[in-house]
């Protein structure tokens, strides 16, 4: 069983997530051969927010809110 974060280790991991580049940016052109690694970090981070009842996509709205575009759904 893996224990939740608490408080102030989860908004770490939030803020740090939002300075991440998104899955679909990481390309072996821009990360070269690093990038399957740069992949499976942002997995491993996305998981851990995943199980910290937290949805990854919502985080940069929450930390960032001025500079986060609304959704369209």
């Amino acid at each position: 069983m893996t224990n939740k974060l608490d408080k102030e280790a989860l908004m770490a991991l939030k803020i740090a997530f939002s300075y991440m580049p998104k899955a679909i940016e990481v390309t072996k052109y821009e990360y070269g051969d690093r990038y399957q690694a740069v992949l499976k970090h942002i997995e491993a981070v996305r998981e851990t927010l995943l199980i910290n009842d937290v949805d990854p996509d919502e985080v940069s709205g929450e930390i960032d809110p001025d500079n986060t575009p609304n959704s369209n759904y």
